[in-house]
């Protein structure tokens, strides 16, 4: 009786630990459970700047050049064009981004390192020892110190990557900085069957590199952040299981 009542307590606990660790992990279970059989839902087209982690870039600007104007004259200084440009040059314009990304990336390292040490320190005539009668040679050690080493390590690894993305996304003006430099930001969501892909682009773009057409390409973007993936059914099933990924962050080995 003692031990049943002793190991009752201890079984309560592991269970309820156990369904605990369900419940934090399996929002998203449940989440799939409830979509079983949806496909992904689109994001609502929303202002970017409302968002709560939405922030207004800063960087260093020149000093203002003031407009001037001749009299007489239909052309204004600092003007791009005679006639009204119908490229993007405010908030809330839309402008083409050109993605063209072909990364290729090989890479090789090997290592070697080997050590091997070896310590002895005897005491054959260590302060006097050979005067001291055999009797008394024999309480004293043969070596105040010994010790040996041995370590190796063999390392290798590589790398060997090819990426391609090829796609045309269509880009919000946001900000417009000081020196009349852009911040841009798009978004793009393709559903296909019961998988979403969705791009993600954003950067700071020049007026003089927008082409005639209003695109403008992704290699003269500065700060470009490119973010493509997706989720539904096929990342489901290449991710694994939220049991064993906590069991690779928990566990030491």
């Amino acid at each position: 009786m003692l031990k049943s009542h002793l190991r009752s307590p201890l079984v309560r606990s592991l269970l309820g630990t156990a369904a605990i660790a369900s419940l934090l992990g399996g929002c998203t279970s449940v989440d799939r459970l409830k979509t079983l059989t949806a496909p992904p839902a689109l994001s609502a087209v929303d202002d970017p700047t409302a968002k709560p982690g939405y922030k207004p870039v800063q960087m260093p600007m020149p000093t203002p050049q003031p407009v001037t104007y001749n009299p007489n004259s239909l052309w204004r200084n600092g003007s791009r064009a005679f006639f009204n440009d119908q490229r993007a040059h405010q908030v809330g314009d839309i402008l083409t981004v050109k993605v063209n990304v072909n990364d290729v990336a090989q890479f090789m390292d090997q290592t070697q390192l080997q050590r091997s040490t070896t310590e002895d320190s005897e005491l054959s005539n260590f302060l006097g020892a050979n005067a001291l009668p055999s009797s008394a040679k024999k309480f004293l050690p043969g070596s105040l110190l010994t010790a040996d080493s041995n370590s190796q390590s063999n390392g290798m690894g590589w790398i060997n990557r090819q990426d391609q993305l090829v796609t045309n996304v269509a880009a919000v003006v946001t900000q417009m900085l000081p020196n009349g430099n852009m911040v841009i930001e798009g978004k793009q969501e393709v559903r296909l069957n019961y998988e979403l892909r969705e791009l993600i682009i954003a950067g700071v773009v020049r007026p003089e590199d927008i082409q005639s057409d209003n695109a403008i390409d992704l290699t003269k973007i500065a700060e470009a952040r490119v973010a493509y993936g997706g989720r539904g059914q096929l990342m489901n099933i290449q991710q694994e299981r939220w049991g064993q990924q906590a069991a690779d962050v928990i566990l030491p080995f």
